[in-house]
């Protein structure tokens, strides 16, 4: 091959992995969290930490999905790191694939009607691989519910139509999968907890109000 083929070829291999490389480049420098702020309503919401507190995370979840299992210690690691200026607030998500997901969302929703909401919620996210009926009943005889209110409540038109409701709030959001997190209206793009502590504190530089 002469130099001048050789210095051709070249070119051509540079110029063609230039569009790699800058696709590659803007995938890495990918901003933490979406710039767009989403008004989730948080009417009637169950919430975690001081109600006041001035950054609010949302989850969009799914009981039966073993990633949203394993974000419930990222969202206690915050939690724990902001008691004063953070609350949570999760909200259900189930998806299709999961048929085990919408019952359990109304197990939450039916248990807060008797003021054991979180309770609930942590309990069937350590049974995440295992929510049949006769687990969901045994979580609420455990929790000492009145288990014929809570399985009244579980198929009421009212519990059924908050996990809906639910469901359209994430959608309207732009919720594509679970779990999905907010901070003060903003979806996170990332779930680790540096993320969430850098997120946080930029949050709390803005001024009040």
């Amino acid at each position: 091959m002469t130099r001048t083929r050789w210095l051709l070829c070249c070119a051509i291999m540079v110029a063609l992995s230039a569009p790699a490389y800058l696709l590659t480049r803007g995938a890495a420098a990918a901003e933490p969290i979406t710039a767009q702020k989403h008004e989730i309503p948080l009417a009637n919401a169950y919430v975690r930490g001081p109600k006041d507190a001035p950054v609010t995370i949302v989850e969009f979840s799914d009981f039966q999905c073993p990633y949203c299992a394993q974000a419930t210690a990222l969202v206690d690691q915050v939690l724990k790191a902001y008691p004063q200026n953070v609350n949570f607030v999760y909200k259900n998500f189930p998806l299709p694939m999961h048929p085990n997901a919408d019952p359990a969302a109304r197990a939450a929703l039916a248990a807060g009607k008797q003021g054991k909401f979180w309770e609930m919620h942590d309990e069937l996210f350590k049974h995440v691989g295992d929510l049949s009926p006769q687990t969901i009943r045994s979580i609420a005889e455990k929790l000492r519910l009145d288990v014929p209110k809570f399985e009244a409540d579980m198929t009421s038109p009212a519990v059924k139509g908050q996990v809906d409701l639910e469901v359209r709030q994430g959608k309207v959001a732009g919720v594509r999968g679970t779990p999905s997190f907010f901070i003060n209206g903003r979806m996170a793009q990332s779930r680790s907890l540096d993320a969430f502590k850098a997120l946080i504190e930029e949050e709390l530089k803005k001024p009040s109000g």
